[in-house]
């Protein structure tokens, strides 16, 4: 099976908030989420022959998890040319207010 870049697709905020308070009720004392600015996401995007992003699970050097994104190409090969880590994790850059992180 090829990427061809519709994968994934949309599910409703009462199935997701349900998802992430199940998460958070397994794990209580790990993050929550990361957040990425649009332009590294964009730089992944506009590899020549992306089709989406893989992301990948890691724990950094001080044990929290992590995520690795990188592109993917149609053939559903990784992107190595540019690997992203760095975020804004939740907690301390949290949405109080969602009903995703309740």
């Amino acid at each position: 099976m090829a990427f061809n870049g519709t994968e994934g697709g949309e599910i409703t905020l009462e199935l997701g908030a349900d998802m992430t308070a199940e998460y958070r009720d397994l794990n209580p004392n790990e993050r929550k989420a990361h957040f990425y600015g649009k332009d590294i996401l964009n730089d992944l995007l506009d590899q020549e022959g992306c089709m989406g992003i893989r992301i990948y699970y890691g724990i950094d050097s001080d044990g929290n998890k992590e995520l690795v994104l990188v592109g993917a190409d149609a053939n559903e090969n990784d992107m190595t040319e540019l690997v992203v880590d760095i975020s804004s994790p939740c907690p301390n850059l949290c949405d109080k207010n969602s009903p995703l992180n309740k």
